[in-house]
């Protein structure tokens, strides 16, 4: 379940969609005001024009940005999806399956990188399109729960640039650049650093060593349902396994996780 919805579930886009988030009933990207999160449609309506999106084989999700006629500019609901991991917010995937507004739900996804590629606009012209690669967010947090970080020579100061530069897209590119998983490794190889070895949750001493002899932590992501891929350094915080599994099953689990965001203010100050 990611947000109230089922993977491969079929939902009704006025009452279930709209109903809980409300944001734009029309066109396939939408932006909800005062919910993190953003939602994509996708549906075959590209293919009437020459392109459509697509699942690759590699597991990576080919999304066609919003754009009728001209080149695609990385702008409102395009840079939404761009930018969703420096917002703290969840992309969130749907499929139109019926002309009755049915949708079917395909999971929530992280956008590794935006690329341009010529396509036809609705006259029949060749434009620039920006074409959005999306990963499967379960495929991102298990390598970064699984990983067991290695040695860094970079400084504290060299990682945060790092990391922070991570959380965004940055240009749109021809090619793909770095993959989601490299980005998330920078936020986590900063955060872990940052924390010295202690949980910056409770400020207990880290309860093990890895197999490397690294302290073991565990990033969490403050503003957001998952805790995997890269994320704006000011909201995820380095916590012992206890304190962490407080936050996601503790009674009080809520509470706890708005006194973290409230301690990340002198822990990132601006």
């Amino acid at each position: 379940m990611s947000w109230g919805f089922e993977r491969g579930r079929t939902y009704n886009r006025r009452r279930d969609v709209h109903g809980k988030f409300r944001g734009q009933q029309q066109g396939g990207i939408v932006t909800p005001a005062g919910h993190p999160v953003v939602i994509i449609i996708t549906g075959d309506e590209g293919g009437q024009h020459g392109y459509t999106d697509r699942l690759r084989e590699d597991g990576v999700f080919e999304y066609y940005g919003e754009g009728q006629i001209g080149d695609m500019q990385l702008a409102r609901g395009n840079r939404s999806i761009a930018e969703h991991s420096r917002d703290g917010k969840a992309l969130l995937l749907f499929r139109k399956v019926a002309k009755d507004g049915s949708l079917r739900f395909e999971g929530e996804w992280v956008c590794e990188n935006v690329l341009t590629r010529p396509a036809p606009d609705r006259n029949g012209t060749m434009r620039s399109a920006l074409v959005f690669e999306l990963r499967p967010i379960e495929n991102v947090e298990e390598p970064e729960e699984a990983d067991t970080p290695k040695p860094d020579p970079r400084s504290l100061q060299e990682l945060r640039n790092a990391a922070i530069a991570a959380a965004s897209i940055g240009q749109v590119t021809g090619t793909s650049e770095r993959t989601v998983y490299a980005r998330s490794r920078d936020v986590r190889s900063y955060v872990l650093r940052r924390a010295d070895g202690r949980c910056e949750g409770c400020g207990c001493t880290a309860p093990f060593f890895r197999a490397d002899g690294s302290p073991y932590l565990e990033p969490h992501h403050i503003r957001r349902v998952s805790d995997g891929g890269p994320d704006d350094v000011r909201f995820v915080i380095a916590l012992c396994p206890n304190c962490h599994r407080r936050v996601h099953a503790g009674a009080d689990g809520n509470d706890y996780n708005a006194s973290l965001l409230r301690r990340m203010e002198s822990i990132e100050p601006e």
